[in-house]
């Protein structure tokens, strides 16, 4: 069985790629300064009048809010993305995601406007949500749509390169922040200069997505060939969607590893300087390092799982994520280990149970689906595994930790997203290489096909 597809030159290879991880990083740049800015910083200016334990619970709120806005924009833009083209559709949401980014440098605190600063702010996640909601699914399709066989895993681990570099980008904009500004200054209006920065990278991403080609893919299954041996399945509705053993494998792989990176990117770091009272450059430091170490750990993950498929990288990391939960807890949330023993333990728990399962997942999910409505099942499944684990993961465990007084909670609930990113990678059939032309989804093909696909490869 063999992918015929349209011709496209190394030239535009490289645009798809460098697109997808601009693109991506933007995202992750976006939510990253949020959910930094809403750790440490946001309680005191946009919910001033709250205890401490209560504003970062609403500050994680609002951090959540987006991610109620990203399923819709899932839907929305998923199937828009699959009718008209993946370019059109990545061009709108990275447009949509950079604007209301650089609109939250600008806006009025609640000291100055009072409720509506807040109600603006959440205004802005909403919209930014719905661009992110299909941005990071479009690269990841358009990505692995365009990569040859036998080096889909790594050249689509850009895409996830891509959240590594936001990740970075953002915690070393906070970090440098901290350093440079006083904590009143930091207040007054340094919070304001990594949203605004934000914009030069928002303008050199469009314009390269501007200059690029369609999917190739898209182009071969939608232009109706001759020579395409796959017909076309009905158009897409939501109950069929749910139905599909695919989509519900693709979702708890998702859970897992966002629900590891809501808590340790995202709550840990607040837990840490609110209720622990640490330096906040322990876990900005911590989170910038791992980022950079993650130029490793992401691109060895996609390249490892082009030699032994995406099913058995995805088992080992689940496996290893369940395991060292609670003795990496244990010394992060302890000060009377060194700075250094901290934030190697968050270093190391964050590639593992974050980073290196995130290298899997966009070629997995796109491996997975069918070509008709890729865009939409994948988008969907990610931001359904978001909306739960990433947007409320961080409220739930304020709320836990707040009740039971400490910080076991935390090491509990990745273990038990761990847990079901390993029941559904154990679940899943083997997808490495396969033919990303064929109509139907992987995990709802008979055994045969199935069999018929590994020898193809």
């Amino acid at each position: 069985m063999t992918q015929s597809t349209s011709e496209r030159s190394t030239s535009d290879l490289v645009k798809a790629a460098v697109s997808g991880w601009l693109g991506t990083a933007l995202e992750f740049m976006d939510f990253q300064l949020y959910s930094l800015g809403a750790a440490l910083v946001f309680h005191e200016i946009f919910f001033p009048e709250q205890s401490a334990a209560l504003a970062l619970i609403l500050a994680m709120g609002t951090y959540g809010a987006g991610y109620i806005a990203r399923i819709v924009g899932a839907v929305i833009f998923g199937r828009m993305g699959d009718r008209v083209g993946r370019k059109k559709v990545l061009f709108i949401t990275i447009t949509m995601m950079g604007i209301c980014t650089t609109l939250i440098g600008v806006l009025p605190t609640y000291a100055q406007i009072g409720i509506f600063a807040p109600i603006l702010l959440v205004t802005l996640r909403i919209v930014q949500g719905l661009g992110a909601g299909a941005e990071i699914s479009g690269a990841g399709t358009m990505l692995a749509e365009y990569a040859p066989r036998g080096k889909r895993g790594i050249i689509s681990s850009l895409v996830a390169m891509g959240t590594n570099c936001g990740t970075l980008a953002a915690t070393a904009i906070w970090a440098v922040m901290f350093f440079s500004l006083e904590r009143e200054e930091l207040v007054a209006w340094g919070w304001r200069i990594p949203f605004l920065a934000s914009v030069v990278v928002m303008l050199f991403a469009i314009w390269l997505r501007m200059n690029l080609k369609e999917s190739p893919v898209f182009e071969q299954v939608n232009a109706g060939q001759e020579d395409n041996p796959h017909p076309a399945p009905p158009a897409l509705n939501i109950s069929s969607m749910f139905k599909s053993r695919s989509f519900w494998l693709a979702t708890g792989l998702r859970f897992g590893q966002a629900g590891n990176s809501g808590l340790i990117q995202t709550f840990l770091a607040g837990y840490l300087v609110q209720h622990l009272l640490f330096d906040k450059s322990i876990p900005t430091d911590a989170l910038m390092i791992s980022s950079i170490i993650g130029f490793i750990t992401i691109p060895l993950m996609g390249w490892l799982s082009d030699k032994i498929g995406r099913r058995l990288p995805y088992i080992i990391l689940n496996i290893s994520a369940i395991i060292l939960a609670y003795p990496m807890l244990s010394i992060i949330v302890d000060n009377g280990y060194t700075p250094g023993v901290i934030m190697m333990s968050l270093i190391v728990i964050h590639n593992v149970a974050v980073l290196g399962l995130f290298a899997l997942e966009n070629i997995t999910m796109a491996e997975m689906f069918g070509s008709r409505d890729r865009f939409t099942r994948m988008a969907v499944a990610k931001e359904a595994g978001g909306l739960v684990a990433v947007g409320f993961g961080p409220v739930l465990a304020g709320i836990f930790c707040t009740i039971a007084g400490s910080w076991w909670p935390i090491a509990v609930m990745i273990v038990c997203y761990s847990a079901i990113g390993l029941l559904a990678s154990v679940l899943m059939p083997e997808v490495g290489d396969r033919d990303l032309s064929l109509t139907s989804d992987a995990a709802d093909l008979p055994a045969a096909q199935h069999i018929l696909v590994k020898e193809a490869r």
